[in-house]
């Protein structure tokens, strides 16, 4: 979890020009670092900051080489040393561009910047920030003339839409640092120069991506061993999931226990085990037996879509419970399936 409420900007920011190999003309390095103002510092605040909501966390994906990550290096020498900010925010944007080989990917404005005072976790701690701006809108200037007004068009950057964006804390250095993403441009395969082929980064295991990775298990596990029949449809994955989702509301969760109060039975509960260590294998992660549900997860996936039957273009089944309360059926006349459901009242 992360604050910005009282966050502050080293009053120095490093700004380069960085497109594709293809376009020789978008590549341009600063001499200097741009000084800023208080007004200025308060808009890119903004700017730089406001589109990072999700609490889902990544680290460099770094081995005991530690050169074989060029941003990890650059970044780890810029916490140990913030005279090295420029001279490190060249060599990143140099990176950068080294890594935009795609002919669509944009040319922009590729920012490193220095902040201190960012709450992550309760604790206080420094951060880097790599920004890109690729996108450009159009915007009117109004000025008074005399008793009169004019109104020209002006091109430039909307502070509230962030292009790409990555948040460094320092913290887990051993790990790969602590950083959250933001990537709102194309989701082609070009726009995973961002976090692919640039930052090569990782999934920060904490409790946000376990939660996450044992909902996907599930899901999986339920969809590939429990068969739609005839009688049920879909009722039985529905209903698993919903118990699924239920069992990890609760603070403290014990996979042993998560999987008998989810499945019940014996064999399918072994199965399930043997499932998860497959999973982990094809997925190269590690599922902990013990970990601390994190709610912002539910959200962050979707989950209702997962308890919900959808039929045709018409209906969509919401299934919190009660799974002895629906019946499936066929019409032989209509040459149609049918749910039939019973309810004390309507809300």
């Amino acid at each position: 979890m992360h604050n910005f409420d009282h966050i502050t900007i080293y009053p120095e920011v490093s700004i380069h020009s960085v497109g594709n190999q293809m376009d020789t003309t978008s590549f341009m390095l600063s001499g200097t670092p741009l000084s800023l103002s208080p007004e200025l510092t308060e808009a890119l605040k903004i700017f730089f900051l406001s589109q990072f909501k999700k609490e889902e966390y990544f680290r460099f994906s770094i081995s005991k080489e530690e050169a074989d990550n060029q941003v990890y290096q650059s970044v780890f020498n810029i916490f140990h040393d913030i005279s090295t900010l420029h001279q490190e925010s060249q060599r990143i944007a140099t990176f950068l561009h080294e890594s935009s080989v795609h002919p669509q990917i944009k040319k922009g404005e590729f920012y490193v910047v220095y902040f201190r005072k960012c709450l992550i976790d309760h604790q206080e701690t420094d951060a880097i920030g790599l920004f890109k701006s690729e996108s450009k809108d159009t915007f009117l200037k109004v000025q008074q003339i005399g008793d009169s007004f004019e109104i020209e068009p002006e091109r430039g950057v909307n502070i509230n839409k962030l292009d790409k964006g990555c948040l460094i804390f320092n913290t887990a250095e051993e790990e790969g640092y602590k950083m959250a993403i933001v990537d709102n441009t194309n989701r082609n395969t070009e726009a995973k120069y961002w976090t692919n082929d640039f930052l090569h980064i990782a999934p920060y295991e904490d409790n946000y991506f376990q939660t996450q990775q044992i909902m996907e298990l599930c899901k999986s596990f339920v969809e590939k061993t429990i068969q739609p029949t005839e009688a049920t449809g879909k009722v039985e994955q529905a209903m698993l999931l919903n118990k699924s989702l239920e069992a990890l509301k609760k603070k403290d969760i014990n996979i042993n226990r998560f999987a008998e109060e989810v499945f019940e039975q014996p064999e399918r509960i072994e199965h399930f085990k043997q499932f998860k260590k497959d999973y982990q294998k094809k997925n190269n992660i590690t599922l902990q037996d013990d970990f601390e549900a994190a709610p912002q997860a539910f959200k962050r996936k979707g989950m209702g879509t997962m308890t919900t039957i959808r039929l045709d273009k018409n209906f969509d089944i919401n299934i919190h419970g009660g799974e002895q309360l629906i019946e499936r059926g066929y019409d032989e006349e209509k040459g149609m399936y049918y749910y039939r459901l019973f309810f004390i009242e309507e809300r």
